[in-house]
């Protein structure tokens, strides 16, 4: 009997030594302090200091846009770096940061980051929706503009109208293009260096009236209108990456709302384009890039119907990545909005650049001087670019959007007239210049493009003029006759 009560209590003080070594031990812990960010839109980095009792951990992040400096640590005690991109939105977000020690003890750290502050004042002063001459959607608008065409170096020089050599546009200018057979005229429009207030983003009250005045000069004789913001200095059209993306989309935003509104009593004879040739300066744009240009044209959309009236109902054009067709096809995203079937899709043609606008031989090409099959063997010829590439080219607009509900604005096209050869040579190289806007137009018309030919205004050798600006005559019958030619040939799919 003793020797059971012996066996016992030596049970139980093993027992209770067993407890007590347990109790004695410490809890899993680990302690993250702060215990929660606050950082604001711009981003950058935070330090947090990460302890422990446990033999290692683990953190990992459910948003992309906050990363840490280290990702695991044996150590007691650590400092980590929390880096936050920047928030190019105005709207606030959250990320959280999950530690995990030794597979079972978690804690959680949470970031939130402020949206980005409003930079500019709203200038929509939104009225009702008012739909008086706004009937045609964009298939029936595009089909009534006839031939286009650029009144280009103009009105997007910097500064003043006659910056790059071009007069001062006249009623009487306008007169004569317009009795020239062509309709529908796309005005390039400059806007920053009219800016009279940095700070606010507001536009010289007496620029807004020039450009109506030029655009009361097509009114006047019942042609279709677009204006846009063009190169601009740039602040628009270079560049587009998520360090410059909510900047740019404030100026943006600021700017069409005020042309909007300037303009919110027009009819439909007048469109609005977003942007011009928006790129990255790369021949090999990455998809940040893509992504950028792409908030660029929403940012125009929505800007404009922002403000009410005619705009609510306007046939807007947005523009592919460098106004490029194979980055159209590749890229582009049509911008939502709020009305169906408003919504047109601009690019530009420009091929081959050998004949159309190299001015020295290049690495890559020399000068050509003919183009077409008819000047095949003349030794001066792209290998590319000719008569199929334009249709091929033409047709993937067609069947990206075309065919899908948006016509496509052919926003620039030509060639340079290279005057400064002599004998036969001119006499080739004009014919088959001539022959190539004949067939571009045509074939454009065909595939659902509205052509617009690019006139710089400048008649000298790699000029473009189609017209004399002083005098608003003729100068190149012989290009402007085959432009005609083209587009009465030519047949919209819609």
């Amino acid at each position: 009997m003793r020797r059971i009560f012996l066996l016992l209590g030596v049970i139980f003080i093993g027992f209770v030594t067993s407890c007590s070594k347990k109790d004695n031990a410490p809890d899993p812990l680990i302690t993250v302090s702060p215990e929660s960010l606050k950082v604001t839109a711009d981003g950058g980095n935070s330090t947090i200091d990460v302890t422990m009792n446990g033999s290692k951990w683990v953190v990992t992040s459910d948003q992309t846009w906050c990363t840490v400096s280290v990702k695991s640590s044996n150590h007691a005690y650590i400092q980590v770096t929390v880096t936050s991109a920047s928030n190019t939105t105005k709207n606030e977000r959250t990320a959280n940061l999950t530690f995990v020690m030794d597979e079972k003890k978690t804690v959680t750290l949470t970031i939130v980051q402020e949206g980005q502050k409003e930079l500019y004042p709203d200038y929509s002063s939104r009225i009702a929706p008012d739909a008086t001459g706004m009937g045609s959607n964009a298939k029936v608008l595009a089909a009534k503009m006839f031939a286009g065409w650029n009144l280009g170096n103009s009105l997007e020089a910097p500064g003043s109208e006659t910056a790059w050599g071009n007069p001062l546009t006249t009623q009487r200018f306008i007169d004569s293009v317009k009795a020239a057979g062509i309709n529908a005229i796309r005005i390039p429009c400059g806007w920053n260096s009219y800016i009279e207030n940095a700070t606010t983003c507001k536009l010289s009250a007496s620029w807004l009236a020039r450009v109506k005045g030029v655009v009361d000069y097509c009114y006047s004789n019942d042609m279709y209108v677009i204006i846009n913001i063009h190169w601009d200095g740039g602040w628009l059209q270079d560049n587009p990456t998520y360090v410059r993306q909510y900047a740019v989309n404030a100026k943006q935003k600021a700017i069409w709302q005020q042309i909007a509104v300037n303009f919110r009593d027009y009819d439909e004879h007048l469109l609005f384009a977003g942007t011009n040739e928006v790129n990255s300066g790369s021949a090999t744009p990455v998809e940040e890039n893509f992504i950028v240009q792409m908030s660029f044209n929403q940012t125009f959309v929505d800007a404009v119907r922002s403000t009410g009236g005619k705009n609510s109902y306007r046939n807007l054009i947005i523009q592919a990545f460098n106004t490029n067709i194979d980055l159209a096809v590749a890229h582009l995203i049509v911008s939502n909005d709020t009305i169906t079937n408003r919504l047109m899709v601009e690019v530009h043609y420009y091929d081959p650049w050998d004949f159309c606008g190299l001015e020295a031989d290049a690495s890559w090409a020399t000068v050509k001087y003919f183009w077409g099959a008819a000047f095949s063997g003349s030794g001066s010829i792209s290998n590319w670019g000719q008569e199929d590439w334009v249709r091929t080219q033409f047709q993937k607009m067609k069947t990206n959007f075309v065919d899908k509900g948006y016509p496509v604005i052919l926003g620039e096209f030509g060639a340079t007239r290279r005057s400064a050869l002599t004998g036969t040579t001119l006499e080739n190289h004009l014919a088959s210049r001539a022959y190539y806007f004949q067939y571009v137009s045509q074939q454009a018309k065909n595939y659902g493009l509205v052509p617009f030919y690019w006139d710089n205004g400048f008649t000298g050798n790699f000029g473009c003029a189609m017209f004399n600006r002083s005098d608003g005559s003729v100068f190149d019958r012989q290009a402007l006759n085959a432009y005609i030619t083209g587009v009465t040939a030519g047949t919209y799919p819609f």
